[in-house]
């Protein structure tokens, strides 16, 4: 059975650069994926297209701009999550584990979804998931929070049993 003594968050030291990497990288995926596909793409809404202001709502130059300052957030977060993960496999004490790096990057995914839609969706409302789309806006507003979840406690699983099966193959 792995040894949790020595873990963080539940995860065992060997493998939390790994975890960081993938969370980090997640972080990043999520947000290529929201602004890719829900922004520009299917042209859901933009980055501040509920904002309480009219004039900055309905001002599509402002907003395509927002949406390209969020896409540079989440290009360094992608970046930075790729110097981790380059940095976690340099290290002989990490063991490489390519479905601890997909949980974990499913986890950081998931994260980016919660914190986004809590934040921009809830808090500020400065955008919601689809307003013009059928039903309400707070279902599919609940759904990208539900999805969000639904990605951190998948990930979070696949991370804790890959860990646990990895610590019972090697013994350690």
């Amino acid at each position: 059975m792995a040894d949790r003594s020595g873990s963080w968050l539940g995860v065992p030291h060997d493998i939390a650069p790994l975890v960081r990497a993938g969370v980090v990288l997640g972080l990043g995926l999520g947000g290529f994926f929201d602004g890719i596909v829900l922004h520009q793409v299917l042209q859901w809404h933009h980055m501040l297209s509920a904002h309480p202001d009219p004039a900055v709502a309905g001002d599509l130059q402002l907003n395509v701009l927002a949406d390209g300052l969020f896409h540079v957030a989440t290009y360094v977060f992608t970046i930075a999550g790729v110097v981790l993960l380059w940095r976690a496999w340099r290290d002989p004490a990490v063991p490489p584990s390519g479905r601890v790096l997909f949980g974990a990057t499913i986890l950081g995914w998931g994260t980016f979804n919660v914190v986004e839609g809590v934040v921009d969706h809830h808090l500020l409302a400065i955008h919601h998931v689809w307003p013009d789309g059928p039903g309400s806006v707070l279902l599919w507003d609940l759904a990208f929070l539900a999805w969000g979840a639904l990605f951190v406690v998948g990930g979070y699983a696949v991370v804790q049993r890959t860990s646990a099966q990895s610590g019972e193959r090697t013994g350690s």
